[in-house]
């Protein structure tokens, strides 16, 4: 199926692990992910329903290997002074900030400057976005996954 890339942009909360893990369960909930057993191309026969639980998604063998090509194929927020982990996201430091957009106060505006910072697959990103007044208004999360 090849990598994909996702996205996301979730109202800010102080605590990036619990705001990945609220973006993760409204995902898995509303189905917004690949599930290969429930594919198209297979016979009819064969396809297995969506998984009641993150627990049943992750036992199978397909998803273990393909991912789901979304924020489900991340487990964790690491902290800044972190070295990058596969499925893991990791928050755009101060100085990457500046690096490649000028500002440590990044908006939408500075979107398109940041996304080349999660350029690896199974890797992902995720930065605190202000609005026009200077205040925290969410954390846009973003990165590649799948096989």
């Amino acid at each position: 199926m090849g990598a994909s890339a996702w996205e996301y942009y979730v109202p800010y909360q102080e605590n990036l692990g619990a705001a990945l893990e609220e973006l993760q369960r409204r995902v898995f909930i509303a189905g917004e992910y690949y599930w290969a057993p429930g594919a198209d191309w297979l016979p009819e026969e064969e396809r297995r329903p969506r998984p009641s639980t993150m627990e049943e998604l992750w036992v199978d063998e397909w998803t273990q290997h393909s991912g789901t090509h979304s924020i489900l194929d991340v487990f964790h927020v690491q902290r800044e002074d972190e070295e990058p982990e596969i499925c893991a996201i990791q928050p755009v430091t101060a100085a990457e900030a500046r690096s490649v957009a000028g500002t440590e106060r990044l908006t939408r505006e500075h979107v398109p400057a940041i996304q080349d910072l999660a350029d690896e697959r199974g890797y992902g990103r995720c930065a605190v976005l202000y609005d026009e007044y200077g205040a925290r208004r969410e954390i846009y999360f973003w990165g590649w996954s799948g096989d």
